[in-house]
């Protein structure tokens, strides 16, 4: 769910890798046990983009705590042309297991895996189809509804909204999730909350076309604020950090639901966050791995779809926003979560993972 620079000097390539590449622990220094080394390649939002990067590093980090003898490193890809380059290096390195993050980097990793079929690749949020590459999907208009449901409920003004980073599947997913959330609260409780920066049937709606700039993220929420919207959902990875300090700055005036992993525990700005809508990437690329390094061999098909009933998504604690939700609504949340688990409410969306 990265938008890349369009510039991008090869010459650069290597020296980023080799800075970005996280300090290693050598627990096993002198003992002669084989490793199984893991290695990551970033979307251009970098490994702290209090998002799916981080947590995908997360994944890699609980790896290494479960099995001592995982090394594990990672390279922050500074521009789109990087990916190919950047992956391919980790081939050329004899990494054990290759993990790629992000929809976006779906084609350079389909390349490179074709090229080097024997190499165990895996990648987030993406299904390139491949025999060697290990798909992590999510799916997130489960747990948009529920969020959806929620800001619905907790708006004063009657209206809320949401914006992407750009109009891609790992993005819309969200929000079409969130946009038919809030319409099963209309039809439950008779109201007509309003939905502005994402029109679900014409798949149209507010974008920053960039996953790194808080400005972008802040002049797109303050369009939707200007709307009436008084609770705000940016699917904009780290762009979206301007949305959730205005809000904090804004004293109450809005507030937001973060995407992917805990806003609570990833940003300064629980303040203003309602909730987040979660994928469990850490879990999901821990098992992988885990897996892998025991010498599991892992399928393409079906790879792995988290959802609501594997606890592959959710919403994250209401943190600082406990006391403020209606026990009522909380309760109407749970059931409906349970009701979408068990099927008997069906969530849709384009882009759901097939």
């Amino acid at each position: 769910m990265r938008i890349a620079s369009v510039f991008a000097m090869g010459g650069l390539v290597l020296s980023a890798a080799a800075c970005g590449e996280a300090p290693e622990e050598n627990n096993n220094a002198g003992s002669g046990d084989k490793k199984y080394s893991a290695c990551m390649v970033t979307d251009v939002g970098g490994i702290d983009d209090k998002s799916f990067n981080t947590s995908a590093w997360k994944g890699l980090e609980e790896a290494k705590k479960a099995n001592d003898k995982i090394d594990i490193k990672y390279v922050a890809s500074k521009a789109e042309a990087d990916y190919e380059v950047n992956l391919t290096q980790y081939v050329n390195q004899k990494c054990d297991f290759i993990l790629a993050v992000g929809g976006l980097m779906e084609n350079a990793t389909k390349k490179v895996a074709q090229a080097n079929p024997n190499q165990q690749f895996g990648i987030v949020d993406s299904k390139p189809g491949v025999d060697n590459v290990y798909p992590m999907q999510f799916d997130t208009a489960q747990a948009g509804f529920l969020a959806g449901y929620l800001a619905a409920g907790m708006s004063k003004s009657g209206t809320v909204g949401t914006y992407g980073g750009l109009p891609i599947s790992p993005v819309t997913i969200f929000m079409d999730g969130y946009a038919d959330g809030v319409a099963h609260y209309n039809k439950t409780k008779s109201k007509s909350v309003k939905v502005v920066g994402w029109d679900k049937a014409t798949q149209k709606g507010s974008f920053t076309n960039d996953f790194v700039k808080q400005d972008e993220g802040k002049k797109v929420s303050d369009a939707l604020v200007a709307q009436g919207a008084d609770i705000i959902m940016p699917v904009a990875g780290g762009a979206g950090l301007g949305t959730t300090g205005a809000a904090k700055a804004s004293g109450g005036k809005y507030n937001t639901i973060w995407v992917d992993v805990d806003g609570c525990e990833s940003t300064q700005d629980c303040a203003a966050i309602i909730t987040t809508v979660e994928k469990n990437i850490p879990d999901a690329v821990k098992e992988a791995v885990v897996k892998a390094a025991g010498g599991e061999k892992l399928s393409a098909t079906p790879g792995y779809l988290g959802n609501l009933s594997n606890n592959g998504v959710g919403l994250a604690p209401y943190h600082e926003f406990d006391g403020k939700v209606p026990a009522e609504l909380k309760a109407e949340i749970d059931k409906l979560k349970a009701d979408i688990a068990a099927g008997t409410v069906t969530v849709t969306s384009a882009a759901q993972p097939k």
